[in-house]
């Protein structure tokens, strides 16, 4: 039976649409849009981001926990050099940019800027500035990013013969954190009650936590352990996918999920949202990494998609600053409508600056990276080659991280877009 494989074009193709999709929601709010109840809806495609990186972030922990062999675990190291280079230097470009040239960055105090160039805004009252506001949920996956090596850690003990037990355990977890919203943060410390708990990491584990899940399902599949047919059932059928997706989507932009605008839910509103983008996560992703192998993605692996995905991480810090830059080059006010002719120019000056990032900042570095991680481990081996890429399945747990990482994009998790 072919195994499914370590890189997967198609996550390329879902990360563009997912990044235009929340571009598109931006311009609808700001422009006014009409139908701004579905429009407004779109910001659901930040659950799709969350679940790639709890995938694409978890797999070499759900690999290594079943080929565990002397316990040796991926290296923590070089997991936060490759974040910290993959996510820092082209956001501090674009938070720079900003802060000199907004006005209300201008304006910030020495806290806020301070919080907006160490991505914890979302814990400092009234940090969030124009040009800015999305970094957020640039926080949150943050937050995630640090504490993927302490969650293995928490893990570790549920591996080889018991890494059946990893399933179960991580979707209780998730389960439990649907109540978050519920949680009184001012009792609990009279601090965070100035905070909005709705933006806060804990609220967001559910959708981190189904990237993660199919991510173990995954492993299961790749080392041809267990079958998993149950999931497997669920997106056997690939031109449907789609069409549930854009079901669920229609179902969160009814009324009883909240406004759509950006209006704090109340709490069951906001767990039925955490909910609705579980379902939209699942339905976006697994298909592609636990579908019928071999299945063909024609048009998420597009020329044009595969180019938008690989730059989505420089659409999701630029896009705010384009849109501004729409509304001066038509001359139109904020909320006065031309939404298409805003969205156009927004996606115009977005997609350049994205792709500048790319090829400028984020690539260079990445393989600067790269290089001196190849030069770090043949310096250990005493100067001996790395083993073949071929062989790794096979080997001890330690191997699984340098798969990964040789497996081109493999890796490569890109923020959410919100």
């Amino acid at each position: 039976m072919e195994q499914p494989r370590f890189f997967i074009p198609a996550l390329e193709g879902v990360r563009a649409l997912a990044a235009l999709g929340v571009l598109t929601a931006h311009v609808a709010f700001q422009t006014g849009a009409g139908w701004q109840w579905l429009w407004g809806r779109l910001d659901l495609w930040v659950a799709v981001f969350f679940a790639l990186s709890g995938f694409l972030l978890w797999r070499r922990q759900a690999l290594a926990a079943r080929q565990d062999v002397g316990g040796v675990r991926p290296s923590v190291g070089r997991y936060y050099r490759a974040r910290f280079v993959r996510i820092m230097p082209a956001y501090w470009l674009v938070v720079v940019t900003v802060l000199l040239l907004f006005p209300g960055g201008q304006r910030l105090s020495w806290e806020g800027v301070l919080s907006n160039l160490t991505l914890t805004q979302v814990y400092v009252p009234l940090s969030l500035t124009d040009g800015l506001t999305q970094m957020w949920s640039l926080s949150v996956e943050g937050a995630f990013y640090l504490l993927v090596p302490l969650a293995a850690w928490v893990l570790w003990g549920l591996r080889g013969k018991r890494a059946r037990w990893r399933i179960p355990t991580i979707g209780v977890v998730c389960a439990l954190f649907l109540g978050w919203a519920w949680v009184p943060l001012g009792q609990v410390w009279e601090p965070l009650g100035d905070l909005n708990g709705q933006m806060q990491f804990p609220a967001f584990i559910p959708w981190f936590g189904v990237g993660m899940l199919l991510a173990e399902v995954w492993a299961d599949c790749f080392l041809g352990l267990r079958e998993h047919r149950g999931v497997k059932a669920l997106v056997q059928v690939g031109w449907l996918n789609p069409v549930v997706v854009a079901v669920l989507f229609l179902v969160a932009a009814q009324p009883f999920m909240g406004p759509a605008a950006f209006v704090e839910p109340s709490p069951r509103a906001f767990a039925l949202r955490m909910v609705m983008g579980v379902e939209i996560a699942f339905f976006c992703v697994a298909p592609l990494v636990v579908g019928p192998v071999g299945a063909r993605h024609p048009i998420l692996c597009s020329g044009v998609l595969q180019a938008l995905g690989r730059w989505s991480y420089g659409i999701f810090l630029w896009h705010l600053v384009a849109l501004w830059a729409a509304f001066q080059i038509l001359g139109v006010p904020l909320f006065s409508g031309h939404t298409l002719g805003v969205w156009v120019v927004t996606v115009v000056v977005t997609v350049p600056l994205s792709a500048a990032s790319y090829a400028l900042v984020e690539e260079p570095l990445r393989r600067r990276l790269r290089a001196w991680e190849a030069r770090r481990v043949v310096a250990a081996s005493g100067g001996e080659a790395a083993a073949a890429p071929e062989a790794i399945v096979a080997a001890p747990s330690v191997t699984v991280e340098a798969a990964l990482e040789s497996a081109p994009g493999a890796t490569v998790a890109a923020p959410a877009e919100a």
